[in-house]
């Protein structure tokens, strides 16, 4: 039956992609300056070469025998000689196609699906928003896929990028380049500007890190290291990937190791491996007690944990445990990471998403039912500590760049989903320039006022002219932290003017109500309730 609907959906598949119809590109502007988007993990299309013939197959993603191309193609082995993550098959190659500049690579990762599009659109919306705006295609836009497995230091990923920005720079009659980086696309970049910051001053005139996971996504690395990653949600999940074999292929990932909660980073509160455990003493009683493990002490749990992982590849029994020499590679990386500068010429901007609540420390078993046995944390359900953020990543981890960033704003939106945001839109075009400049951003003041209704009535009344308003709008502030207002708070202002024109010929008054209601993430709801009457004895 699986093999008759494979072959089903495939046919409707090709019949589609027959019958699709090239899409027309809107109005350009030649005289915008070039963008450069960068995806974050599992965010490229990933080619299996073959290397006796040349020919090649999508393996990521792919709905269609995922499983099966997950475990052949992309199952690696992590070399310490070169920091690089090899696959285990050893006929083919992985890479990452350059069509449409690179944008097809990180716009709708598996082009030929026909159910559960929403899953794998990633930049779609972004780059079908921005050729509205102008932008063209190998002109103006351009996209840098990579194999998120690697290291985000990576010597061949580092050169492959100095490479893309040279050619974009040159595409662009010498124009300086706007990089918009998603999720873990920021660590590469932010790695890049530390390793080639010559290169990265020459090219670079704005970078805005979207969802970046600066300090890393504790909780979802902590729980992927023992119980794997889900890459969809919901029903998709029963065509794609099962969180035990993603596991498999990410324990010799060096990027999610990278994405381990930073040991060094002063965390308001750190985020914990927690464990209810019974402890015997020596008279032979027990009791159990909750132990709680920051970064560092966590990793002899996960070494124990992970101890006997192995994988079945071609009849073959492979050890995969967690590996300790990929975790010596990411403290380097994160040293790396903590010392970037940011050169004087380039800008940087910093969108977090917010409002969701966002794994941060995880806990296995309970006062009840202790864990007895390390081993068995693999097949346990963990519960999380959260916090705010985008469901992937804490905002207290997005928010520390540590780099002198023009604007910080949150957007409340999840970790992929904030990529598809008109909110998103609005910044970015306003802070690319693709466009008039936005009459509702505030650049001095750094926040962003985002209209969400206006309505306005005008009419006669018995000689008078009367004119009612109400207007509603959103203002989403720089600094969370000093609004002085707690959530739900509210605030009331009016005020009333008038005006009596000479010899008492005309007269008119105005009257205004302000109600400010504070929320959460220094956003603020204001509404404004306005009348205002009038009279000509003219």
């Amino acid at each position: 039956m699986a093999i008759l609907l494979e072959d089903l959906l495939r046919s409707v598949e090709l019949w589609l992609n027959l019958i699709k119809k090239p899409q027309s590109q809107p109005n350009v502007n030649p005289n915008l300056d070039p963008v450069l988007l960068v995806p974050g993990i599992g965010g490229s299309i990933l080619n299996a070469v073959n290397d006796t013939d040349g020919s090649q197959e999508r393996v990521w993603v792919s709905f269609l025998s995922a499983e099966y191309k997950l475990k052949t193609k992309l199952w690696s082995r992590y070399d310490p000689s070169t920091g690089k993550t090899v696959s285990l098959d050893t006929d083919s190659t992985i890479r990452v196609p350059e069509d449409r500049h690179g944008l097809y690579a990180i716009d709708i990762l598996d082009p030929d699906l026909i159910i559960g599009g929403e899953s794998v659109y990633y930049f779609h919306d972004l780059i079908m928003e921005m050729r509205k705006w102008g932008f063209e295609e190998g002109k103006t836009l351009f996209g840098f896929g990579y194999d998120f497995r690697q290291s985000n230091r990576l010597q061949e990923t580092m050169d492959r990028f100095a490479a893309k920005l040279e050619l974009i720079y040159n595409a662009a009659g010498g124009k300086k380049i706007n990089l918009i980086s998603h999720s873990m696309g920021g660590l590469l970049v932010k790695c890049f500007m530390c390793l080639q910051s010559d290169v990265f001053e020459k090219y670079v005139k704005n970078w805005i890190a979207i969802a970046a996971p600066f300090q890393g996504a504790p909780g979802c690395v902590n729980s992927t290291f023992l119980n794997g990653m889900s890459f969809v949600e919901g029903w998709e999940q029963k065509f794609f990937i099962s969180k035990w074999s993603m596991h498999q292929l990410l324990i010799e990932c060096p990027s999610i190791y990278e994405l381990k909660g930073c040991p060094d980073f002063q965390w308001q509160n750190p985020p914990l491996l927690e464990l209810w455990r019974e402890r015997h003493h020596s008279d032979g009683k027990s009791h159990v007690i909750l132990e709680s493990y920051p970064p560092r002490e966590s990793i002899e749990i996960f070494e124990h944990a992970l101890l006997n992982n192995t994988v079945n590849h071609d009849g073959e029994e492979i050890p995969l445990p967690f590996n300790s020499e990929i975790m010596n590679w990411a403290y380097k990386t994160w040293d790396i990471l903590s010392s970037a500068k940011l050169p004087s010429n380039v800008k940087f901007y910093n969108i977090y998403g917010t409002n969701l609540e966002t794994a941060h420390s995880v806990c296995y078993g309970s006062a009840s039912n202790p864990v007895s046995d390390l081993q068995q944390l693999r097949y346990s359900q963990a519960k999380y500590v959260c916090v705010d953020g985008d469901g992937t990543v804490p905002v207290e981890s997005a928010k520390a760049d540590g780099l002198d960033a023009v604007a910080r704003v949150g957007i409340p939106g999840e970790h992929r989903g904030i990529l598809c945001e008109p909110h998103l839109f609005r910044i970015l075009k306003h802070w690319i320039k693709a466009g008039d400049p936005d009459p509702f951003y505030n650049p001095l003041n750094d926040y962003v006022i985002l209209p969400t209704a206006f309505e306005v009535e005008r009419h006669q009344e018995k000689g008078l002219e009367v004119i009612s308003l109400r207007d509603e709008w959103e203002i989403i502030s720089k600094d969370q932290d000093a609004q002085g207002n707690t959530a739900d708070e509210m605030s009331l202002s009016s005020i009333s003017v008038s005006h009596e024109g000479t010899n008492n010929q005309s007269w008119s008054e105005a009257h205004a109500t302000v109600t400010v209601h504070h929320g959460n993430e220094g956003k603020q709801h204001v509404h404004l309730n306005a009348l205002a009457v009038s009279v000509d004895a003219s």
